[in-house]
């Protein structure tokens, strides 16, 4: 998934730890509106709400994205998925209807941070309360110190799916991929790092998909012997024909990443409150079993 991925090319070189954002960001930070200004495009009333609005007009309106499963994607013109059962879960919470909004993805999360959470994009739309699967990075929340960070609900880890037939019980390696075909979503850290492995010697056999789903169907049919991407996309597309594992990655320092969610810095108290119901629901075991009826493993985020 690209949109995810462009601020993770450079955290997979430095190893990045999760922190509250607003120090420690000497050197990260340049040419960024200044906090305490009013750089929203759209007008003030559609910039956010604070706690105490959102539960007195009884609704908050949460984003996920457009055409993600299993996280959110529409199945017989609904909205479905991971991240808007989480959503309405908040919802119920604080006592108030989830309005859970699909947007699409911009040109990286930096993008979509701005045109969803603080600013508002530059013709249409207007921002959400809360905006849902964003990376816990340091670098990123130091770009946009716009934005609290915060909400962790699960990590997600890069993996390897693959046939079982092609292998023998012995699952492939990055440097396996030098004699068999694998697939990568475009533009995804697995693409960025297949492609560099080795000094390029497993180019002839990378193979480039629009999405995870259009790979493992591929795979599925017999066309590629593995495909390379996050375990939460790839495991409830599989088969028994099909294995999953995580080998180590040469050369990679980060192939487990923390999620979480962001809202606008002028609504701490807001922020507080979604992190605190996310934690209780992570540590009850609802997360975990959102995740399962999608198909879908757990891995809890490291607190």
């Amino acid at each position: 998934m690209k949109r995810l991925f462009q601020p993770f090319l450079a955290a997979a070189l430095i190893a990045a730890a999760p922190h509250v954002y607003s120090a420690g960001c000497e050197g990260i930070v340049s040419g960024l509106d200044a906090i305490g200004t009013k750089p929203q495009n759209t007008a003030p009333i559609e910039v956010g709400k604070e706690l105490d609005e959102i539960i007195e007009q009884g609704f908050i309106e949460i984003g996920v994205y457009e055409s993600f499963p299993p996280f959110s994607y529409s199945e017989q013109g609904k909205l479905v998925g991971i991240d808007v059962d989480l959503a309405q879960h908040i919802a119920a919470e604080l006592g108030v209807e989830a309005r859970v909004r699909a947007i699409p993805a911009g040109e990286n999360v930096d993008a979509d941070l701005r045109n969803y959470v603080w600013k508002g994009p530059l013709i249409g739309g207007k921002v959400v309360n809360v905006l849902l699967h964003m990376p816990y990075n340091k670098e990123l929340g130091c770009r946009n110190e716009q934005v609290v960070l915060s909400g962790q609900y699960f990590n997600e880890q890069l993996v390897i799916a693959h046939r079982k037939d092609r292998f023998d019980g012995d699952p492939p390696k990055p440097a396996w991929f030098r004699f068999e075909p694998v697939g990568v979503e475009n533009d995804s850290i697995a693409d960025f790092y297949l492609a560099g492995f080795a000094g390029g010697q497993l180019l002839s056999n990378l193979k480039h998909y629009k999405t995870n789903s259009l790979a493992m169907e591929a795979l599925k049919a017999g066309e590629i012997s593995a495909v390379m991407g996050p375990r939460t996309e790839l495991e409830p597309l599989m088969d028994d024909n099909i294995g999953i594992h995580r080998p180590d990655y040469p050369g990679l320092q980060v192939s487990e990443w923390t999620l979480g969610v962001a809202v606008r810095h002028t609504f701490r108290p807001l922020g507080y409150t979604v992190d605190d119901i996310i934690r209780n629901a992570v540590s009850d075991g609802k997360v975990e079993a959102i995740f399962a009826k999608y198909g879908a493993s757990y891995t809890p985020p490291n607190w």
